[in-house]
């Protein structure tokens, strides 16, 4: 087990790798609708207009291109911690806005979104990463 346990310790880095991928995975799938139909982003700006946001249209634009980037962003590696703060930042209002008074499993998307982001601003991105070959690079 030890020796299991020392394989694991050195390769923990690799670990992000999941958390990346994943939540990367799903902010692309959850706005390339959006982002590839414009009727789908009226759709939304109707949604977030039921929730009272101020200029919904603009609003969505912004939310859906801030997460299908950042999606890309955490998959490829590339500036994570910057992805990590606007998708923060987008989830901290969603959660207010419009998932204040859902059920835990309504809300459990958004917050896996929110901790999952906020484990890369801590962590960045280490391995598999275009970051880390620009870092290579300067040493």
């Amino acid at each position: 087990m030890n020796q299991l346990n020392n394989l694991f310790e050195k390769k923990s880095a690799f670990g992000e790798l999941f958390i990346r991928f994943t939540i990367g995975f799903h902010l692309i799938y959850g706005t390339q609708d959006n982002v590839f139909s414009w009727d789908r982003m009226l759709e939304f700006s109707e949604f977030l207009t039921n929730f009272g946001f101020p200029l919904p249209l603009v609003s969505a634009v912004i939310s859906v291109y801030a997460q299908f980037i950042s999606g890309i962003m955490y998959i490829l590696g590339f500036q994570v911690r910057i992805a990590a703060i606007i998708m923060i930042v987008n989830f901290i209002v969603a959660l207010i806005m419009v998932h204040i008074g859902d059920s835990y499993p309504g809300m459990f998307p958004a917050i896996m979104m929110l901790a999952g982001s906020c484990y890369l601003l801590f962590n960045g991105s280490r391995v598999v990463s275009i970051d880390n070959v620009f870092r290579n690079k300067k040493s």
